[in-house]
């Protein structure tokens, strides 16, 4: 049987995950010395067991070396396979350096990953110049993709939708979410001007003003791209949106900003957050259950495919 042993802040998601994949529910100790050092203790037996660390690595930084040091132990202590489960994958933005002397850290970053892990398994990581997990990480790397999760809550709470993407990147996203609700999609066209100004470029949507527009997008980090997308909804006299997330971020004022002009803000589970409505468990306790089983389709080549949605903006 699998161990699940939970990151600090992961207790419930991976209490979720070993409910769904049945599998032993670990612990953990961390604190941190007087001078600062963080400290790491396994609580439970590792030996010879299978053993995957849970951690979604939204604001990675303060809790990243406890994670290695997890690993690390989990190793030493005997571990014959320590997996990462990370419902978000941070560090996926800078894939190019856009200024003299830039770190393009999501390199390191998979380095330091690659490492320390046997494998990894994430949720619709923001790949954009990347094709695939594999161009990063020297470690097989799953790739689950949350669109199925999104269609079927949207299918099942928003009467008559149009499912709306704010930008060109989102296509692969709108068309495999509309084919499953059955409702009429539409894209928009983002123009960035910075960090946190965006213009938005809205065809004429007159004949869709009867319906519930559904944004959907990978991550609202800013939710700059969201928000003036829901402006642009309205001037053209759609309904207030309800804008639906695989990965809430929202940084700073994002949240509250966004709320001012959505009917209803939804997320996955993948980062802890008030928007959380969707839960990703269930696909990666399969996922891991089919590593176990050593299942045809559980090697990370044949889930990490660049082609399906959640592989764009």
């Amino acid at each position: 049987m699998r161990l699940i042993l939970p990151l600090p802040g992961n207790e419930a998601f991976a209490a979720q995950l070993a409910k769904s994949g049945g599998f032993e529910l670990g612990k953990l100790e961390t604190r941190h010395f007087p001078d600062g050092e963080s400290y790491v203790r396994l609580l439970s037996d590792v030996a010879g067991r299978s053993v995957d660390l849970v951690c979604s690595l939204a604001r990675p930084d303060p809790g990243f070396l406890r994670l290695i040091f997890a690993a690390d132990a989990a190793r030493d202590l005997g571990a014959t396979e320590v997996t990462l489960v990370a419902p978000y994958l941070a560090y996926m933005r800078q894939d190019r350096r856009f200024a003299p002397g830039e770190a393009v850290t999501s390199r390191p970053f998979a380095r330091l990953i690659s490492s320390s892990f046997d494998r990894l398994v994430t949720v619709d990581p923001h790949l954009h110049r990347y094709p695939s997990l594999a161009e990063l990480y020297a470690i097989p790397a799953r790739t689950l993709h949350a669109a199925p999760l999104l269609a079927e809550w949207i299918a099942a709470e928003i009467p008559h939708p149009l499912i709306v993407g704010p930008d060109e990147e989102s296509g692969q996203w709108v068309e495999a979410v509309a084919a499953r609700v059955g409702a009429p999609s539409v894209l928009l066209r983002k123009i960035r001007r910075g960090d946190r100004k965006v213009e938005i470029e809205v065809p004429d949507l007159a004949k869709w003003r009867d319906r519930r527009p559904v944004l959907i997008d990978d991550i609202a980090s800013s939710g700059r791209t969201l928000i003036e997308a829901a402006r642009q909804l309205r001037h053209q006299g759609l309904p207030r949106p309800v804008c639906v997330v695989v990965h809430g971020l929202f940084a700073g004022d994002a949240f509250a900003d966004l709320t001012q002009i959505s009917e209803r803000i939804v997320s996955t589970d993948s980062v802890l957050h008030t928007s959380n409505a969707i839960k990703l468990a269930p696909i990666l306790a399969t996922a891991l259950q089919a590593f176990q089983a050593g299942r045809p389709g559980s090697s990370p080549a044949a889930g990490d495919r660049s082609g399906e949605p959640g592989q764009g903006n």
